[in-house]
């Protein structure tokens, strides 16, 4: 694979085993990506949102308020896994 394929994919610059707390409680309860985005969709989450928080892009975040769409999104994120939304928030 060339350095451009490798780019574009991003596979060979991810480490080989570091998931989100999104996707490490997803795996827990047997979910999918597909499933986790799709019951995301269907509380009114974007799919380009639902697919930011699977690869936990809000992890880096730590300025979150209840008027802030991100944490309504979270909420929604928490629900589809059957967790307390202060799991998800980055510690």
């Amino acid at each position: 694979m060339d350095d451009l394929s490798q780019n574009l994919t991003g596979k060979a610059d991810m480490p080989t085993k570091v998931d989100s707390v999104v996707q490490q409680l997803a795996e827990k309860i047997k979910m999918s990506f597909d499933e986790f985005v799709g019951e995301m969709r269907k509380r009114g989450c974007s799919e380009p949102t639902a697919i930011k928080i699977w690869r936990g892009e809000y992890e880096n975040f730590d300025n979150f308020n209840d008027h802030d769409i991100s944490l309504s999104n979270l909420r929604k994120a928490a629900d589809v896994l059957k967790v307390v939304t202060g799991t998800l928030l980055p510690k």
